[in-house]
C-alpha cells in the first residue's frame, strides 16, 4: 500500500479525529494549517552580492520558492541597521509547497539534528500558531556543505487555522510534530 500524502492523511485521518475529539460541528470548524513561513535574518550579508545569491539559493531550495528579501523598516543605531536596508528573507509558503514542506521537517530535517528530543510545547502564540528555530539551515538536506561559508540561523513559523492552543497542539501532533516527551506528560497532567 502506498503511503498517504500530507494532505491525504490530514483529510482521512487528522480532521475526523479532531472533529470527534474536540465534538465539532461543522467540518469547516476543524483546525487545519493555512500557511508556514520560513524566515532567515541576514544582517549585512545581503551588502555582498556573492553571500547575497548564495543565501538566497539555499532558501530557495529549501523552500521550493523563491524568498523575498526584507527590509529593514527603522533605523536602529545599536545594531548598525538603517531604514531600507535588506536585513533578512521569507517566505510563505501555502498548498502543496506547505505540506511538502511541513512532511520534509517533521520526517527528515528535525530528527537529523544533534541530540533531538523533540520540539518545545511552550512555542505556541496566544494565536495557536507554531515558532521553531534552528541554529543552522544546513540540516535541510538540498544543502550542499562544501559550498556552505558559515552556520546561519532560520526561522519557521507555523500558521493554523484555530485560535486554541490545545486545538493547535493537537493538530501538530497528529500530523507528525515530534513533541518533547517530558513535555508531552506534563501537558496531559495539566489538562486534566
Amino acid at each position: 500500500m502506498a503511503k498517504l500524502s500530507l494532505k491525504e492523511k490530514y483529510e482521512k485521518e487528522v480532521k475526523p479525529a479532531l472533529i470527534k475529539e474536540f465534538e465539532l460541528t461543522s467540518p469547516m470548524a476543524c483546525p487545519k494549517l493555512v500557511k508556514i513561513v520560513v524566515n532567515m535574518g541576514t544582517q549585512d550579508i545581503l551588502k555582498d552580492k556573492k553571500a547575497s545569491e548564495r543565501l538566497i539559493h539555499d532558501m530557495a531550495a529549501i523552500t521550493g520558492q523563491k524568498p523575498t528579501v526584507r527590509n529593514a523598516r527603522i533605523s536602529v543605531a545599536g545594531f548598525g541597521i538603517r531604514e531600507g536596508n535588506p536585513v533578512g528573507l521569507a517566505c510563505t509558503l501555502r498548498g502543496t509547497r506547505m505540506f511538502d514542506f511541513y512532511d520534509k521537517l517533521v520526517s527528515i530535517v528535525l530528527p537529523r539534528l544533534r541530540d533531538f528530543r523533540g520540539v518545545k510545547t511552550t512555542s505556541f502564540d496566544k494565536f495557536g500558531n507554531y515558532s521553531l528555530g534552528l541554529t543552522e539551515y544546513s540540516v535541510f538536506p538540498e544543502i550542499d556543505l562544501s559550498k556552505l561559508d558559515k552556520p546561519h540561523g532560520i526561522e519557521i513559523t507555523i500558521v493554523t487555522s484555530t485560535k486554541d492552543k490545545n486545538k493547535a497542539f493537537r493538530l501538530l501532533e497528529l500530523m507528525g510534530m515530534p513533541f518533547a516527551k517530558e513535555e508531552l506528560t506534563q501537558k496531559v497532567k495539566s489538562r486534566k
